[in-house]
Order: structure tokens, then C-alpha cells, then sequence
């Protein structure tokens, strides 16, 4: 009988603009992330890890993975390119639809999937992404969280996709170490207390992290 699964996916955006310092803390606080996810023993019984890069395309860069077999090659930038997030979003249907173990009578299905989204700009292909956000709601995530990353971040685009989001002020690796912690404390959580409720309460973001109400 195998354990029952938390399932988080991370987006994240990987267009021209996070080129250099961006993608480098990004890549520094995902390794950060997964080194404290691993001294979690919850965490590493249940949490499975898919990440969807995107650009001028997106792609499955990870497919889900049990955390401790996850082996995270460095996510590389294109010279330039859009924000697909809309085609991300379709992505991660496809993968979530494939992806999913729901419940039979012999056997416990997955536990309701954490979602969370990084991304310095707004969507290039607007109207995908916003066809894409019913469809999202109607795969049961747990928890959506987005973040806006730097001053040219669209909130209120992002607000469209989940009331859960949070904002970055600068793009230095101090700020996206401190949000990757935070994803690594709500994915704790979230597998710690995955039984018990449909939502999962987040921590507290550190001082970097801005929620917004």
C-alpha cells in the first residue's frame, strides 16, 4: 500500500526578463527549499514535486516526482521571450488530469494538490490564461498562491487566477530565498495537516514576502 501523495506544482517564470541575478536566486532558493522540505519526515513521506517552466512556451521541466528522488538541474533563461503563463496553466491541467490519483473503494486517492506560481510580469497570451483559471478552479488545489516578482508584476492579473497572493519588491536573491522558505514552511504544513483540512492554512511570510489583501 503506498502512502497517499500531497502533489505540489510550481510555475515559474522563466521569460527573457529573469535573465542573470533572477533566475540564479531562483535556482539557489528552489535548492534551498528542497534541502529544508527534505528534513521534514512528513514531507518527505507525501510530497511529490512537478515544476512547469515558461516562456515563450511552457514545459514540464519536472515531471511529479517523490521529493526525495527530485534531482533539480539548473533552470536555464532564454535571451528573450514572452510569458506564456496561459499555456503554463494549460499544462498543468494536462498534468494534473494525468497525474492524479483520485479514490477508489479499495484505495485512498491523492491528497488535494498545493499550487504556486512565480512570475516578474503579466501574461502574454491573455486570453488562454484566463480560460484556463475556471478550469483550475475546478481541479480541487488546496492551496493556489501566486507571486509577483519585482515592480513590473501584475497583481491584480494574478488576483484573477487566486486571492492568495504575495509580492516581491526586489528580484536579489535574499528576497527569492525568502520565498522559497515560505513555499517550503506551506508545503509542510500543507503535508502535515493534508488530512485533516479541504484548505491548507499558510504560514506566515517572512519579512521579504508581502501578502496581499
Amino acid at each position: 500500500m503506498s502512502a497517499r501523495r500531497l502533489p505540489v506544482y510550481i510555475l515559474l517564470d522563466t521569460s527573457g526578463s529573469m535573465r542573470g541575478e533572477p533566475i540564479h536566486s531562483v535556482n539557489v532558493g528552489m535548492q534551498a527549499m528542497l534541502s529544508a522540505l527534505r528534513q521534514d519526515p512528513y514531507a518527505l513521506e507525501s510530497v511529490h514535486l512537478c515544476i512547469i517552466t515558461f516562456d515563450i512556451q511552457a514545459r514540464e521541466y519536472l515531471p511529479l516526482t517523490p521529493l526525495d528522488a527530485v534531482k533539480l538541474a539548473e533552470i536555464q533563461v532564454p535571451e528573450a521571450g514572452a510569458t506564456f503563463l496561459g499555456a503554463a496553466l494549460e499544462l498543468l491541467i494536462q498534468c494534473v488530469d494525468r497525474d492524479l490519483r483520485k479514490s477508489t473503494p479499495d484505495a485512498k486517492g491523492d491528497w488535494r494538490p498545493l499550487l504556486f506560481v512565480m512570475t516578474d510580469g503579466s501574461p502574454s497570451d491573455l486570453h488562454a490564461y484566463r480560460q484556463a483559471i475556471p478550469e483550475i478552479g475546478k481541479r480541487g488545489f488546496g492551496a493556489i498562491v501566486a507571486c509577483a516578482a519585482g515592480p513590473k508584476a501584475k497583481q491584480e492579473m494574478l488576483r484573477e487566477l487566486t486571492d492568495r497572493v504575495v509580492t516581491l519588491d526586489t528580484m536579489d536573491s535574499a528576497a527569492f530565498s525568502g520565498f522559497f522558505k515560505w513555499v517550503s514552511a506551506s508545503v509542510a504544513v500543507g503535508s502535515s495537516s493534508a488530512g485533516v483540512a479541504g484548505s491548507v492554512s499558510l504560514p506566515p511570510p517572512p519579512p521579504e514576502v508581502q501578502l496581499v489583501l
